[in-house]
């Protein structure tokens, strides 16, 4: 596991490497940030980002999402996996957004957590690029930089994660982090190709020394 020091050179290291990390979900408003991170489980930005280019234009608010049927709306990001279950998912939270928060996203994390498809990831992303409210959410990247560093264990789950990344990153700094992590995970130290060779936190990354000494050995 890192230490204190050396968890501090990998938060300047991501943002020496990705000083403009951010959220890449194309969106104008908290609403459509929720559709879009949403839409976004088990699937990429990029795709996302490419059915909501129409998707946004077509509904603005909860009430056009209801004044279609399920079918329509299943049609309008069919392109995206697990269309179904997350048009349902749509539906029913803009029904409760309209019951409960007259059609707003409530800027509260337990709040959000109520909104069907809404779980504490997404909740997180909302918190902390709508509302500016310091948070990490833990997606596939940010899990596995923190356990590839030794940031985090192995056996972790999701929560331990976070929380473990809440006590030992500066909580002015929890959103920026999480942005940056997951910029290092997408763009560099990739699930199945990490540039280990070329990485400038090898020095510290438990995970690359091993692959790197496989590499060393000739073992594929």
């Amino acid at each position: 596991m890192l230490t204190k020091a050396q968890i501090r050179e990998c938060l300047d290291e991501m943002e020496s490497m990705f000083p403009d990390a951010h959220c890449e979900l194309n969106h104008e408003n908290a609403f459509e940030l929720t559709i879009a991170v949403l839409l976004s489980a088990q699937c990429t930005d990029a795709l996302v980002n490419k059915v909501t280019k129409d998707l946004f234009q077509k509904y603005k608010d909860p009430e056009d999402y209801l004044n279609v049927t399920l079918e329509e709306l299943q049609s309008d990001i069919r392109s995206i996996g697990l269309y179904r279950n997350k048009a349902k998912h749509i539906r029913n939270l803009c029904e409760r957004l309209i019951e409960h928060y007259n059609g707003e996203i409530p800027a509260d994390h337990k709040e959000l957590t109520t909104l069907p498809g809404v779980g504490r990831k997404t909740a997180n992303v909302v918190m902390s690029v709508a509302f500016n409210w310091p948070a990490i959410a833990v997606d596939t990247h940010v899990e596995r930089i923190s356990k590839r560093l030794g940031i985090c264990r192995w056996k972790d789950s999701v929560l331990e994660v976070e929380q473990t990344l809440m006590k030992k990153v500066p909580k002015d700094e929890w959103s920026a982090t999480h942005h940056r992590m997951i910029f290092f995970g997408r763009y560099h130290c990739k699930a199945q190709r990490p540039d280990c060779p070329n990485c400038p936190l090898l020095y510290l990354c438990r995970e690359g020394k091993k692959r790197q000494k496989k590499v060393n050995q000739g073992v594929s």
